[in-house]
């Protein structure tokens, strides 16, 4: 992938870059592996804003990804890498040998023509999917599953990976992309390499409104607000706001709101802040 700016003709193409999307080989996607996609805008099922400045933003179709592969043993050729307008990454449409079709998440390096397998005994080759405890210390992964048979969650946007420091009884030592050390069942599944898309952190949005087709409404500060809106609103002139909070007077900025769970701290080997 490349990036591709352009020449300021307006203020907001003076900073806006796009991806040229050189990688992408088909403009469709596969009408089977399409769902339907519905926009909260912010509000739960009672109609209340519980995620602030959000609303708007283009129409999408979601795309039906395989988290799982759990088809073992059967080989499936790659037919197309496409965009997908719900995530960072791109996406890859696999082929198996029996005709069905199904999208995972495209590893840097895969092209169309690759043949891809999943299952225990398969190969450590890009795009394979296998049991951690089949795969050698070292390797870089992505798309790990947290929990045995559950679908990847872990390492699945653009340009983030893995690696697997050690293995310990029924154990994987995994360094996640924070830099925290963490204990993961060896039978958990795991994508060899990398996520590809890989200078989309590198992407300047340039102008505002082009947040506002991704659904991104203004954010405005506390500060800026009255008190009636927010703890740090008011003040003669500009006032720095006192103590940092959230709108409901939570304190921000370096205060721990995490609860202790004993059941997922004795997993963690190595936080990625150091206490």
């Amino acid at each position: 992938m490349a990036i591709r700016s352009f020449k300021p003709y307006t203020p907001s193409r003076r900073s806006m870059t796009v991806s040229t999307f050189e990688e992408l080989t088909r403009t469709k996607p596969e009408k089977s592996l399409l769902g339907k996609l519905t926009k909260s805008g912010g509000r739960n099922n009672q109609g209340r804003t519980t995620v602030r400045f959000r609303g708007g933003g283009h129409k999408r179709r979601y795309r039906v990804i395989d988290f799982k592969r759990d088809k073992d043993n059967i080989t499936a050729l790659v037919k197309q890498i496409e965009y997908d307008p719900n995530r960072s990454a791109r996406i890859a449409l696999l082929q198996y040998a029996d005709g069905e079709k199904r999208y995972i998440v495209a590893p840097d390096g895969l092209a169309v023509g690759m043949k891809l397998v999943s299952g225990e005994n398969a190969d450590i080759r890009l795009g394979n999917c296998l049991p951690m405890k089949n795969i050698p210390p070292g390797t870089i992964v992505h798309c790990v599953e947290f929990r045995p048979q559950k679908g990847a969650q872990i390492a699945k946007g653009a340009g983030t990976s893995v690696q697997i420091m050690a293995k310990e009884g029924n154990f994987v030592h995994l360094k996640l992309p924070s830099g925290e050390v963490r204990l993961f069942s060896k039978e958990c599944r795991a994508t060899i390499g990398q996520v590809g898309n890989m200078d989309h952190e590198n992407l300047s949005i340039g102008k505002a409104g082009r947040s506002r087709w991704l659904g991104r409404r203004p954010h405005n500060r506390g500060v800026s607000m009255n008190p009636i809106d927010h703890p740090m609103g008011g003040g003669e002139g500009k006032a720095s706001g006192g103590h940092p909070q959230s709108p409901w007077g939570q304190p921000a900025k370096g205060y721990k709101t995490r609860k202790r769970n004993k059941l997922s701290d004795k997993y963690i080997i190595k936080r990625r802040r150091q206490k």
